[in-house]
């Protein structure tokens, strides 16, 4: 059968372990055909970014016009988005109200691993302002809110505070418990949902955030409700973690694992 059909507006990562790389592998291994919107092209490996040429806003509404002109997308997902216009463009395209409402996974990439900046203030201002309103489910992690919020609060707390901008919220990661870790669920009005899952102790954890977040999307061009695709999209994440846990690749924190075997015919 045709495939559902997946966008990511996102940079890529040379690396090959997140952003675009991570998002468009994680819908083939969902059976979801992925489209791609390059944002950035970044200079990184598993040690860090080294450098980060940004697409210019033009380019990026091309891209994305040559996608939802022609592709049947059921679901987009956004990761570094790089400026405040690009950020623009995205809200005013997808999202409830947008010219081509689909569901929309915002990955609100701001800050790498390795401490680089992916997003500035003005940045930060229109997430705010005109993405997250628009969001079908905006996946954090604890340094993304955050940011967005301007101060630090305990996980509950800033889940909530990130619902009241507009948005479902889905709050990732928390140090593990005897095995667990525990993401937050806040729907605007709600009291939030702890939704524990497999921890998953490994170095090779570069691009968890992006597989997550695209798995999500997937799940939702696949028709899931967002909150099961929420709890389907850790478990495929903990999967992925856990395949790749004994790879030694690269010098800093290695890839989560992106490959699968070849069908017996092809080998």
């Amino acid at each position: 059968m045709t495939p559902r059909v997946a966008v990511s507006i996102a940079g890529t990562d040379s690396g090959g372990a997140a952003g675009l790389a991570a998002d468009l592998t994680t819908y083939a291994s969902l059976g979801v055909h992925g489209a791609c919107v390059v944002t950035a092209v970044t200079a990184q490996d598993t040690l860090g970014v080294r450098s980060v040429h940004r697409v210019p806003v033009p380019e990026v509404g091309a891209q994305l016009d040559a996608v939802l002109d022609d592709l049947p997308v059921a679901a987009a997902k956004t990761g570094m988005l790089g400026g405040a216009a690009v950020v623009d463009l995205v809200a005013g395209r997808l999202g409830r109200g947008g010219d081509q409402p689909v569901p929309l996974v915002v990955d609100p990439v701001l800050v790498a691993t390795s401490g680089a900046e992916l997003g500035d203030r003005a940045v930060i201002a229109a997430y705010r302002r005109v993405l997250l309103p628009v969001a079908t489910v905006v996946t954090p992690n604890a340094d993304e809110a955050e940011a967005l919020l301007g101060r630090r609060l305990p996980a509950p707390d800033a889940a909530t505070a990130l619902a009241d901008l507009g948005c479902t919220v889905l709050l990732t990661g928390g140090d593990p418990d005897g095995g667990e870790c525990t993401d937050w669920w806040a729907v605007p009005g709600q009291v939030p949902v702890a939704l524990p899952h497999e921890a998953v102790v490994t170095e090779n954890d570069h691009g968890t955030g992006c597989t997550h977040s695209a798995a999500l999307a997937a799940l939702l061009a696949l028709g899931e409700a967002p909150l099961e695709a929420a709890t389907l999209a850790a478990r495929f994440t903990a999967d992925r973690l856990r395949a790749g846990r004994d790879w030694d690749l690269g010098r800093g924190r290695g890839p989560v694992a992106h490959t699968h075997s070849a069908p017996e015919e092809t080998r």
